[in-house]
């Protein structure tokens, strides 16, 4: 047997593409670094859009809550319009009244205290805007009425009252507007 003296060549496993890492380690850990950038990148954008789903969704949630019962409130709202009506329609109080009629008065007066009570406990408010000026966001027009007593713009009377839940207008007011009689200086405010 003859022995081959010659040394044999062990065969590379390595790849072109290792051999080309092998060769540029810096390059190579410049790449990975941008890749590890890249991804922090990536992560960040999407927990910040998380944060801001998150935040999204809890003002929806809290903004149903408030503002589920809005129907229902504008309706509550009439009612509570109605049993003051009722309440003002009686005849002015007398000495020579019957007793029955104080009575009947003084009931209606409670429930409606404690109607608009349990109201307020739950979010819906009213306001009397009688002599405040004009807002188109909470009032409504119904007439306009010549007066030299109150600037033009000013609410002069309330045939119902400005509703609200939580904030949120539920019922605007029926009201009636000053405007100035005919030939009457306009009204400037120097302080405004």
């Amino acid at each position: 047997m003859t022995e081959n003296t010659e040394p044999t060549e062990i065969p590379s496993t390595d790849t072109p593409q290792e051999e080309a890492l092998l060769e540029a380690p810096d390059q190579r850990i410049a790449m990975l670094e941008q890749e590890l950038q890249e991804m922090r990148d990536k992560w960040l954008r999407s927990e910040a859009e998380m944060a801001n789903l998150r935040a999204r969704t809890k003002r929806e949630v809290e903004d149903a809550r408030a503002y589920a019962l809005q129907k229902f409130g504008r309706d509550v709202a009439e009612a509570a319009e109605n049993l003051t009506r009722g309440i003002t329609s009686l005849p002015k109080r007398a000495e020579t009244e019957p007793d029955i009629i104080t009575k009947m008065r003084d009931g209606f007066e409670g429930i409606e205290r404690s109607f608009i009570a349990l109201l307020e406990r739950n979010g819906i408010t009213r306001q009397d805007p009688t002599g405040a000026a004009f807002d188109a966001n909470l009032h409504q027009a119904m007439a306009e009425q010549e007066t030299a007593d109150h600037p033009p713009g000013t609410i002069i009377q309330a045939w119902t009252q400005t509703w609200q839940l939580n904030g949120r207008l539920l019922r605007p007011a029926m009201v009636v507007v000053a405007k100035p009689p005919p030939g009457a200086q306009p009204h400037i405010d120097v302080e405004a």
